[in-house]
């Protein structure tokens, strides 16, 4: 997916990771353009709920598509047909905000 980015976006310098992504892809993004990806780790200790700083934007948006039937389960054999589905969630979202019904 980085890959498609290059050159697309030139204001793009940062980009957020789950604790997954730790790794090689830091220093791959980097190499690929000059980005600085930032893992974004919860703590083990804490047993408690705790905000982590630009994770809920993800989680949110995760659980705004989730809402979505296509997109609850993993029914699409192609992986641009997922993104397909993903575009036109996110378009609706859009335009229902823009106006309401």
């Amino acid at each position: 997916m980085l890959q498609k980015l290059v050159g697309r976006f030139p204001r793009l310098t940062l980009i957020g990771a789950d604790g997954g992504y730790t790794g090689q892809l830091i220093d791959w993004t980097k190499q690929l353009a000059n980005w600085t990806l930032e893992i974004v780790k919860r703590s083990d200790d804490l047993h408690t709920f705790q905000v982590l700083p630009k994770r809920w934007i993800v989680e949110r948006t995760l659980g705004w598509l989730g809402r979505y039937r296509r997109l609850s389960k993993d029914y699409e054999e192609l992986t641009a047909s997922s993104e397909a589905m993903v575009h036109i969630a996110m378009i609706r979202l859009m335009v229902r905000r823009l106006h309401p019904p």
